[in-house]
């Protein structure tokens, strides 16, 4: 019969060997955890740009007359000579009805202000605009040379630039969405895949990708009917060895 006192040795050895034994797997499940977490945790986060020129296709033109007189019946049949003068220029160049609009007069009587003296000059002044909205953007650019003609006949149109500015857009964007985000994401894995060269690796999965906000502007100050239509896309790639 064998007594405890010569069970205990055995005993303590087989637990001495477990314990290493545990030991050693625990050491290899953290070693191999820590590489997977490092190996997760190289990632590269790159842009990829698209760019492209584009045409507007919209023109929003406004045309401006403005009067002065002392004779407020004058001044509003002056304006409506004015605006019938603009309509018949553009119907016969190539515009229609539907691409015109017109607001309504404004006459202001100077002695009716509250800081009116007796001295004001000529007592009414009166404007009117006329607005063409059109995809005639080329018609638009070209009448837009021959205003002269109008001054010939007489017509007062006003003088300040900013309020008569043509306004230019491009109302395209969705079918050329597709095409410009596909080349975005191409040129931010181009940049990837050369980063992963020079670092010794290799690209993996994509962890994360974000389209930026398309962006429509001006080529330059000089020409306003072409823009620029731009896209930033983020992408974050995983490298691997």
């Amino acid at each position: 019969m064998t007594s405890n006192n010569s069970l205990r040795p055995l005993t303590a050895g087989i637990l001495a060997a477990g314990l290493v034994l545990a030991a050693g797997v625990l050491s290899y499940a953290l070693t191999a955890s820590v590489q997977e977490f490092r190996s997760f945790d190289r990632v590269v986060e790159v842009k990829g740009l698209a760019e492209r020129e584009v045409a507007a296709d919209t023109a929003i033109w406004p045309l401006k007359v403005v009067r002065a007189g002392n004779s407020q019946q004058t001044i509003y049949e002056e304006l409506d000579a004015d605006i019938k003068a603009i309509q018949t220029f553009l119907l016969t160049n190539g515009f229609s009805q539907d691409d015109i609009s017109i607001a309504a007069p404004n006459v202001l009587d100077k002695l009716a202000e509250r800081w009116a003296t007796e001295d004001v000059g000529l007592r009414y002044t009166g404007e009117q605009t006329l607005t063409v909205y059109t995809n005639q953007v080329d018609n638009v650019r070209a009448l837009r040379q021959r205003l002269s003609e109008l001054g010939k006949q007489g017509v007062s149109l006003s003088g300040n630039a900013y309020e008569t500015q043509v306004e230019y857009h491009f109302n395209g964007l969705n079918a050329i969405k597709p095409s410009m985000i596909e080349e975005s994401a191409r040129n931010a894995r181009e940049v990837a895949l050369r980063f992963a060269e020079h670092s010794n690796s290799e690209l993996g999965k994509i962890r994360s990708a974000n389209q930026g906000q398309f962006s429509i502007y001006d080529r330059d100050s000089n020409t306003p009917h072409l823009k620029i239509v731009r896209v930033v896309s983020t992408v974050e790639y995983q490298l691997v060895d």
